[in-house]
Parts: structure tokens; sequence; C-alpha cells
């Protein structure tokens, strides 16, 4: 926490924006660190995917079409600024003051629902990852949600800034010969990338599909399979990585997440239960709950995949 309370006054005072992304960067990793402390590794695991890898790329992409520096503006509103920004930490701490002292075992949320998913989550859904019986099952809601707030997310950055009359696209393209050329002097980054990359796919696959047993699930999984092709883009250029992974393929698998998601819960009530409710997919109604599982944490990373890779790829491809 000190740490993090070090850093975050750092980045406050900092005009270099390029430190800033990289203090942040470093911020995200030391919250992942303390979610490790809590015991919350499923989070953990996110925050480090998200917070320390994908969302510093996104923020370099855009640095490199603004500026690395801060505008200093004069004026005088500075203080008043301190002055809200202290009110309103001192609002926020007088509202934890009713909160109960971490670890408290008479907690309300110790007995409610926690309880309840801790006893009963090995007998109705049979997955010993109880997070992830949480977060697809129990608030299978909450999730479909999330994945609609990054669907939404992709769709706006492309409608804003991905069509030629809204965004500059880069008028100039790396010739094949350009490109070899250019990459002779990166022998390191070639070769290291190319045994690396093969290596973040499959362990890509193996978070989706271990999810159900440890920390992992299509969240994570999809941040560090489009890690793989950001890495790839950044290494041998923009466009040739647009031919591995076509825009329309993206765009695709972007809907085709959602989709799938939603389709599972309406595949429920078309067999007779409830929105989501995946112990009717099978005879065995723990069958159907792993069954069912299995396919949103999949649409799930299909959507977090193809979101991250678009947000990227329409970012790199505007002019200054």
């Amino acid at each position: 926490m000190g740490f993090m309370a070090v850093i975050g006054f750092a980045v406050a005072r900092l005009r270099n924006l390029f430190a800033v992304v990289m203090l942040t960067g470093l911020f995200s990793l030391t919250a992942a660190v303390l979610y490790v402390i809590l015991d919350a590794v499923d989070v953990a695991f996110t925050e480090a995917a998200v917070g320390a890898g994908i969302s510093t790329v996104l923020m370099l992409g855009t640095l490199a079409l603004t500026s690395s520096e801060e505008r200093v503006e004069k004026s005088g509103g500075s203080k008043w600024a301190l002055v809200l920004v202290v009110v309103t930490g001192c609002v926020l701490v007088y509202g934890t003051l009713d909160m109960p002292p971490f670890g408290d075992p008479t907690a309300a949320i110790h007995h409610h629902v926690a309880p309840y998913y801790l006893e009963k989550s090995g007998q109705e859904i049979g997955l010993p990852n109880v997070v992830t019986s949480v977060l697809a099952s129990y608030r299978g809601y909450d999730t479909l949600g999330e994945v609609f707030v990054i669907f939404t997310a992709a769709i706006g950055v492309l409608l804003i800034i991905g069509r030629p009359q809204f965004g500059r696209r880069r008028s100039h393209r790396m010739l094949v010969g350009e490109l070899h050329e250019s990459m002779r002097t990166n022998v390191i980054l070639r070769v290291g990338s190319k045994l690396l990359i093969p290596v973040i796919l499959l362990f890509a696959l193996y978070v989706q599909w271990h999810g159900d047993f440890g920390p992992g699930g299509g969240f994570q999984a999809g941040v560090i399979f489009a890690s793989g092709f950001i890495l790839y883009a950044l290494i041998f250029d923009i466009d040739t990585a647009r031919t591995m992974i076509p825009a329309r393929t993206t765009r695709l698998f972007l809907v085709f997440g959602v989709l799938l998601y939603t389709g599972v819960g309406v595949a429920g009530l078309f067999l007779g239960g409830n929105f989501l409710d995946y112990s009717v997919l099978a005879a065995n109604p723990v069958s159907g709950q792993h069954l069912g599982i299995l396919l949103v944490e999949f649409g799930v990373g299909l959507t977090v995949a193809a979101a991250m890779i678009s947000i990227f790829f329409t970012f790199a491809h505007q002019e200054h």
C-alpha cells in the first residue's frame, strides 16, 4: 500500500507522460501483488495482464499519436483542484469508518452468500475453483454485463476512429524488402519473439481451459492471447500482423463471443430452465454446469481477445 501511494503521488507530479505510463503499469503490478497477498489470485492475474500489460501498450500507442509531454496550463485553478481532491478524500475516508475491519468474521459478507458459495458450489457446480463457479454461474448476469462493457468499448473505438472519415490512416506502408532490411538490425527481437509468441498463445489456451481448476479463465486468457498478436505487430509491423489476423476476423470473433455467451443463456430458456441456468443443458445438472461454464468462458475469451486486438490495431493505424 505504501508503494502504491508513492507511485500515485509521483504520477500526479510528473509531466513526462512516458514516465507516467510506465509508473501506471508499475502501479497495476503492485496492485496485483496486493491481490495475491489478499488471496485474490484470479483478480491479481487479471490486473497483471490488463493493467500492467495491455493497458500499458495501448497508452504507449496513444502517446505515439500525441505527445510525451503534458501541456502545462497557466491558470490559477490548481489550488482549488487540490482543495477539491482533499475534501473528496476526506469524504471517502469518512465513508469507510463504518466498514468492519479486514478479516472480521462477524462482517455481514461472511453471513450472507459467501458461506453458501463455499459450501454448495462443490455439490451444485462441481468445480474446484470457487471463483469460476461464482463468476460464470452464480453471478453469470454480472459477467455477461462485463462482457457487454468490453464489447461496447471496442465498438466505440471502431466507430470513433476506426473509419477513414473519422481517423487518419497512415499513408506509408513498408514494402516487403524494407521490412526485411529493417528487421535485420533486430535479430534478437525477431528470433526471440518467434520463440516466445507460440509459448504465449499456448499459455493463453492453458489459462482458458484450466480456469475451472485454478486461477484463470476467459478474461485472463483473452488478454494473454491478444498480447501474442500485439507483440508480433510491434516487432514485424502492423500490416504484416494484419495479414495474419484480418480486421474482419477480429470483428467476427468480437460479435461471436457475445452471441455465444448470450446463446447459452437463451438455450437454457428453451430447455425449460432460467436464463443462464446451465443445469438443464445436460441430463446431469453438474455436467450441464460444466458445459455451460465451458461455453461462456470461451465466449468471454473470444470477446476479450478480439476487443484488445481491435483497439490496438485501430490506434496503431492512425497518423500522428
